[in-house]
């Protein structure tokens, strides 16, 4: 979280704006809670440049949530594709299969290290949407630029989770049909799941589709209909004014925030190349900007790596279980100085042991 946002929260935590009340005392009906909402759904479109055929939903679940949500209301029951690149996609099109036939269109299994070309995706013709996890949090891949969809023939629209990358970089609006996010990663505290979704898609809904997790019922009540995650409005709404005052130059927002991005993976992944103590399996074309996973080439010396890590204040660098070595996560709130202090550890540790 970026730190002015916390400080903000906390100046505000009793008292919002001389309402005698903190947010997390506010009923979501009550009109101090709606100039949160509205200003917070109104700084996301802008900040996203999200088009006027789309909704912005605040919802619940996470993207864990989503797996089914966006099944039940887009499938129809039929069948979805589904382009596997590493854990959370497998995730994804194992949920679908309760509710639709969920294809398996294109892989990059076993290793999960690259991306399938879209030239071999084999799209079905009947496919009620195609789905794609846009960055990978475990594995480290990530799209660079979104499949036109259209040019490969289909007519389905492109689902994509955006979780663990969403306001990173622009999103050509054009290409996509639903995206959403878990707010956890890069703007919010968990608990808020940002859905955007274009017009058309909306009322398409199983009838077996709660009601609380209809798009048509959620969009036609301004996310309204059941209470929602307030707090974490609130905090994300705070993280997008923040995020829009942000800049680069003469860039400013997610363009900032992007050009500021590339330039902390590009300072991390340089080093990691350059070494031949630490090891990045991911193709260089899909390098994830969020998540860089990377490997000691000695991994008996784990454990020492990460003690000394945390004794620097460098927490939370353990990859994941499933794939083990190290993760570096280093998301939109990461300023330059973090990455740089990382790579100063790494470099020392390398010429301590090696």
């Amino acid at each position: 979280m970026p730190e002015a946002v916390l400080q903000r929260a906390a100046e505000e935590m009793l008292d919002w704006h001389g309402s005698g009340m903190g947010v997390m005392e506010m009923s979501h009906r009550g009109k101090e809670f709606g100039v949160i909402a509205t200003a917070a759904e109104a700084d996301l479109r802008a900040l996203l440049a999200v088009p006027s055929d789309f909704h912005i939903l605040f919802m619940q679940g996470g993207g864990l949530g989503e797996n089914a949500i966006v099944p039940l209301n887009l499938s129809r029951g039929t069948e979805a594709d589904f382009v596997i690149t590493g854990s959370w996609s497998i995730k994804s099109q194992k949920e679908a299969q309760r509710y639709c036939r969920a294809n398996v269109v294109a892989t990059n299994a076993p290793g999960h290290d690259a991306l399938p070309d879209p030239a071999g995706w084999k799209l079905s013709d009947s496919a009620s949407y195609v789905h794609l996890c846009s960055n990978e949090t475990i594995n480290g891949v990530e799209f660079q630029q979104l499949p036109d969809l259209a040019a490969l023939g289909s007519k389905a629209p492109l689902v994509i989770d955006f979780s663990s990358h969403v306001a990173s970089r622009p999103v050509d609006w054009s290409k996509v049909g639903l995206a959403f996010g878990g707010a956890q990663k890069n703007l919010g505290p968990a608990g808020l799941t940002i859905v955007i979704v274009r017009d058309d898609l909306l009322g398409r809904a199983l009838e077996v589709c709660p009601s609380a997790f209809n798009y048509k019922t959620v969009a036609d009540n301004q996310s309204m209909y059941n209470t929602p995650p307030t707090w974490g409005i609130y905090i994300a709404g705070l993280t997008f004014q923040w995020l829009r005052q942000q800049t680069e130059g003469a860039l400013s927002g997610v363009e900032a925030m992007e050009a500021r991005n590339i330039a902390k993976a590009k300072l991390l992944y340089d080093f990691i190349d350059g070494s031949g103590f630490y090891d990045n399996k991911v193709d260089p074309s899909c390098r994830s900007r969020m998540n860089v996973p990377f490997f000691l080439r000695d991994e008996g010396r784990n454990e020492a790596f990460l003690a000394g890590a945390r004794a620097a204040g460098l927490l939370q660098l353990k990859g994941h279980k499933s794939v083990g070595g190290m993760r570096a996560s280093i998301y939109n709130a990461m300023p330059l100085a973090g990455v740089q202090a990382l790579v100063g550890y790494m470099r020392e540790f390398e010429r301590s042991h090696a």
